[in-house]
């Protein structure tokens, strides 16, 4: 998601690895640190956790109020259930630390013998974070990472940078390579966020007919969302676009601009691919999304734990990215979340 994403983009937190993996095919590509991470984590002492008799697997989510992570726990559960592991999905209301926190604490009482996790936030989850790695559990990052790269044996994430990229790309094309553009956000310290905004300045600056406004963190909120485009469009009239860095952030633009009588014409490009963002791509609020696979991360991830729990070695992956229009969207629905398995 998101989120999501100050922060180190998943590339930089990786040492640049995973940016040599690419994300060019729907299948997978691997990080060659991710051995280096495993073995890592295969060096924690032995505890009731770290063993193959334990089946217990956990997704923490971001947030469980996104699609993004529900499909996510969707290909984790398929997938942990074809390799005769249980897994609880689980995640806080909205996506915060301050909430993710004590669920994190709860897991590592319970001890698991792994964790799926999408830290909310890039610093405030690593002693958390560090704390279930201390007690022989092993941790995989999905989505979002800390900035440590010594707590994870392997991260899964979409290639945030690339898909900023060509959100720009995309933008830049609608509003006809002129005017103003805007960033809203969700929050600073989310690591996938933070590199699609990335992304997206290196992107624009192919445009230069085209000023950016300052990004707008609005948080997981579409009603401050919403008023935030609003304040912004009655102060720069020359808005021509708007890039959602997710799901429900681009519901309170679209709310926004309703709201400002603006709708249409000012172009939103968003990030993601939740059923109801679908819906307003087939009817022309929304021209674009740049849709993830998680569904997939969702499978990596419990293969990638599944891996560490055993001693196997473990890869970090990035999963690919697809940009969703309304002419080629038949063709690719497998990029649509679910809003239930």
């Amino acid at each position: 998601m998101h989120r999501r994403m100050p922060t180190v983009a998943l590339g930089a937190v990786l040492a640049g690895a995973l940016v040599l993996a690419g994300c060019g095919s729907s299948s997978k590509s691997s990080s060659s640190s991710g051995a280096a991470a495993a073995t890592s984590s295969s060096s924690s002492s032995a505890s009731p956790s770290s063993g193959t008799g334990n089946k217990k697997l956990v997704l923490i989510q971001g947030t469980k109020a996104d699609n993004f992570y529900v499909t996510m726990g969707c290909g984790a559960q398929a997938e942990a259930k074809k390799l005769g592991y249980s897994i609880s999905v689980q995640g806080p209301a909205e996506f915060s630390a301050p909430e993710q926190i004590p669920i994190v604490n709860a897991v590592t009482a319970s001890k698991p013998a792994a964790v799926l996790i999408a830290p909310t936030d890039s610093h405030a989850l690593i002693a958390p974070m560090q704390s279930m790695k201390s007690a022989g559990i092993k941790v995989i990052q999905v989505d979002t990472t800390v900035d440590s790269t010594t707590i994870a044996s392997a991260s899964i994430s979409s290639n945030n940078i690339e898909g900023g990229e060509l959100a720009a790309q995309e933008l830049a094309r609608e509003v006809g390579d002129k005017g103003s553009v805007i960033v809203m956000n969700e929050q600073a310290g989310v690591s996938t966020t933070e590199a699609r905004i990335k992304g997206f300045m290196m992107g624009i600056k192919k445009y230069p007919n085209i000023s950016v406004l300052p990004t707008q963190y609005v948080g997981d909120n579409p009603a401050q969302a919403a008023a935030a485009i609003t304040s912004v469009y009655s102060a720069h009239q020359d808005l021509a676009g708007v890039f959602a860095t997710n799901v429900l952030v681009a519901q309170g633009v679209d709310t926004g601009l309703k709201t400002a009588g603006v709708a249409g014409k000012v172009k939103i490009v968003g990030y993601d691919a939740d059923p109801t963002q679908v819906s307003q791509l087939k009817s022309g609020i929304v021209e674009a999304l740049i849709a993830q696979e998680p569904y997939l991360e969702g499978v990596d991830g419990v293969q990638q734990a599944v891996n560490a729990i055993t001693g196997k070695p473990t890869k970090s992956i990035l999963t690919s990215l697809k940009v969703l229009t309304r002419t080629n969207l038949a063709a690719n629905s497998k990029y649509i979340y679910k809003s239930s398995c």
